[in-house]
């Protein structure tokens, strides 16, 4: 598991869950149930933070936070 903040929505245009990490631009997963979406997402992380490592960058501090419900 990653520290970084995954939300986690229905796509209507896309017919399908995704998975996003603001921490992480254009990071990214879709799949049928939030919970493989979630699986998937685990694996998108892992391949972003990877290539950054690869690339020389350091990878971005978590700081997303969930939003509080109002």
């Amino acid at each position: 598991m990653h520290p970084y903040l995954i939300e986690t929505f229905w796509s209507d245009e896309d017919q399908a869950w995704l998975c996003t990490a603001p921490d992480l631009p254009g990071c990214s997963a879709a799949g049928d149930t939030p919970l493989s979406a979630l699986r998937e997402m685990q694996d998108a992380m892992d391949s972003w933070l990877e290539a950054c490592t690869n690339m020389g960058r350091e990878c971005p501090l978590p700081l997303a936070r969930p939003q509080k419900a109002a």
